[in-house]
């Protein structure tokens, strides 16, 4: 009677074991499962991003000549040579294109506040060959 008694505790003990492995491993999968979302969803959001950037000079909130304008993609977007089509240069701009809920780059941000503390410059630099 006493070896039943064990032996149905053990039966009962390891199908709870087996139960609770179980819930774990389908709580495993389920948090796999939404990191792999999240990550595609990410990455969707990066491509659609760069698509757009591509295509700011052609949109009429650019507000310049696309001509003017050289895609350098990083650290910023664009710079825009202002007049350049009309080889009057009013201005360079340098333009970084955000869509959504994005922010500027800690770099971008130093780029923003470099420009307007005043701290650029022009160099030219000759090659003897």
């Amino acid at each position: 009677m006493i070896f039943m008694n064990t032996l149905y505790f053990v039966i009962i003990f390891l199908f709870v074991v087996n139960i609770l492995l179980i819930y774990l491993l389908v709580a495993k999968i389920k948090k796999e499962k939404e990191i792999r979302k999240e990550a595609i969803e990410k990455s969707r959001l990066v491509l659609e991003g760069k698509f757009k950037e591509q295509l700011a000079p052609f949109l009429p909130e650019f507000g310049f000549n696309p001509t003017d304008a050289r895609f350098i993609g990083s650290p910023v977007d664009f710079i825009v040579f202002d007049g350049a089509a009309e080889s009057n240069i009013k201005k360079i701009v340098f333009l970084e294109v955000k869509s959504g809920k994005s922010k500027l780059t800690k770099k971008e941000g130093q780029i923003k506040e470099s420009i307007e503390k005043g701290r650029i410059e022009f160099r030219e630099m000759k090659l003897d060959f």
